[in-house]
């Protein structure tokens, strides 16, 4: 009789137990075993070759881009980035500094790259070059710099366009990530409006989306909450894209990368 009372209290304190986890825990458990065989390592392994690989018109490689921390330097400089670039005159993101410098160094067209579907020829490449560099800095701590005018002109876009509604539906992007635990399904939004939030948020893109099997950038990311919300879809790399990026990059101050991450 003890050993039977003894198992129905094991499998109440089980059941309490299995009731008080919460879908965010049982989420994070799910990822943490997906991780350790990320898919994202191949796109990894890709873009590290394609770095070195001489390609396009000049048949030269990406060994002489600079990422804002001196030409051929790719670790740390992912979580520095969106930053000013005094040769573009622009505040650029990553991938749209991949652009420019597949542009000048090899000889591809930047803005015919972009007007590719994502996942597509050259544009699933930057996702890969973007996807190896960002894992370079991972585990870094979110450091955007602020000190140029043109940087700080872009937080303050990003900011406005961050609370800004419009489209069919009247919808921002502080609809969703403006306010602590809120959540669509079972999926948490990160209040980007402050860390840990920001951090979480921004430092976890490139990522490797389970549900549909692909490895998004940040611009795809982006682009995809405007489609979401019923917006035109912006152009790859615009200055709204970078912008907002600017402004998650900067609230996530302090807050350590874990890109390449995997999603749902």
């Amino acid at each position: 009789m003890k050993k039977i009372i003894t198992a129905v209290g094991l499998i109440g304190f089980s059941v309490v137990t299995f009731a008080q986890k919460s879908s965010t825990d049982s989420i994070a458990e799910y990822r943490q075993m997906l991780q350790d065989g990320n898919p994202a390592e191949l796109f990894e392994a890709k873009g590290e070759g394609l770095w070195k690989q001489k390609r396009g018109p000049k048949n030269e490689s990406l060994e002489k881009c600079d990422l804002g921390k001196g030409p051929g330097v790719f670790k740390g400089v992912w979580v520095e980035l969106p930053r000013y670039f005094a040769d573009t005159g622009r505040v650029q993101d990553l991938e749209s500094r991949l652009l420019t410098c597949m542009q000048e160094l090899q000889g591809f067209d930047a803005q015919e790259i972009a007007k590719t579907p994502f996942g597509r020829g050259e544009q699933n490449n930057v996702t890969a070059l973007a996807t190896w560099i960002a894992a370079e800095s991972k585990g870094m701590k979110l450091n955007l710099p602020q000190a140029h005018i043109e940087e700080r002109k872009m937080y303050e876009v990003g900011k406005r366009l961050f609370f800004m509604r419009g489209g069919s539906h009247d919808f921002a992007c502080a609809t969703c990530h403006a306010q602590d635990d809120k959540r669509i399904r079972l999926q948490d939004l990160p209040n980007i409006t402050k860390n840990p939030g920001a951090g979480n948020g921004f430092g976890a893109w490139p990522a490797y989306r389970v549900s549909n099997g692909q490895m998004w950038g940040a611009q795809l990311r982006l682009n995809d909450c405007y489609r979401q919300q019923r917006f035109p879809y912006p152009i790859f790399g615009s200055d709204a894209t970078i912008a907002l990026g600017v402004y998650m990059g900067v609230n996530g101050k302090g807050g350590a990368t874990v890109a390449p991450a995997i999603k749902r």
